[in-house]
């Protein structure tokens, strides 16, 4: 399995530096993978390193917590948008959702939507699937959907652990192929990284990209 296109090379630490960034950068061009994510701070900078290869930048919105103003993550995504990021992974606004207070939700994520389309971007939802029950996946796949966003994502890798075969199984038997499945925490193997990709991602968020292709 070509696994080199399926990886966005994630660095995501508060305390990351400049130089881990280029890095990060180098590593992806080196290794041929998906996406650099970042954070919206280095976005410029990643757009800049990446410039004239086919590695495109993805910046994390509302990272980790989800809780902020919902206007806050559509600026957010303006401002990274802006900056040449072509993929966004904003994070559910999960106290609402787990409210049951589903209009809020789909309005938030339709704003960051909104602002994604000004620059051609895809957005990915990261629902934190392991603080969520069953009936509550269910319905945030359906309002990632009635948005009008383009991927679920089980979560931030902060959070709740990292991801798993079920939990992509899951999201898969919800969105089908109508949407993307991006798996992310805790993807340190290659055969942990194949195991996600036969259950249904199409997409693994990783800060070890390089050693899974290597194997």
């Amino acid at each position: 399995m070509d696994l080199a296109r399926y990886i966005d090379h994630t660095l995501l630490r508060a305390d990351a530096t400049s130089r881990e960034i280029d890095t990060l950068c180098a590593q992806a061009r080196e290794y041929g993978l998906r996406t650099v994510c970042v954070n919206g701070a280095w976005v410029a900078r990643c757009v800049r390193e990446l410039s004239g290869t086919d590695v495109a930048v993805c910046s994390v919105i509302g990272f980790p917590l989800g809780a902020m103003a919902s206007r806050a993550k559509a600026f957010e995504a303006r401002c990274a948008i802006e900056e040449g990021a072509l993929e966004l992974d904003m994070v559910i606004a999960l106290g609402p959702l787990r409210s049951g207070e589903d209009a809020f939700v789909r309005e938030e994520i339709e704003g960051v939507v909104a602002a994604a389309r000004t620059g051609g971007a895809a957005v990915k939802v990261i629902l934190e699937v392991g603080l969520l029950d069953r009936p509550e996946v269910v319905r945030a796949c359906r309002l990632v959907e009635e948005a009008g966003a383009d991927w679920v994502k089980t979560g931030t890798g902060f959070l709740s652990g990292g991801a798993s075969v079920e939990q992509v199984e899951l999201l898969r038997e919800q969105v089908g192929r109508r949407l993307g499945v991006k798996a992310a925490g805790g993807i340190r193997d290659r055969r942990t990284a194949e195991a996600l990709v036969r259950a249904g991602a199409d997409r693994l968020g990783t800060s070890t990209g390089p050693a899974l292709v290597e194997g």
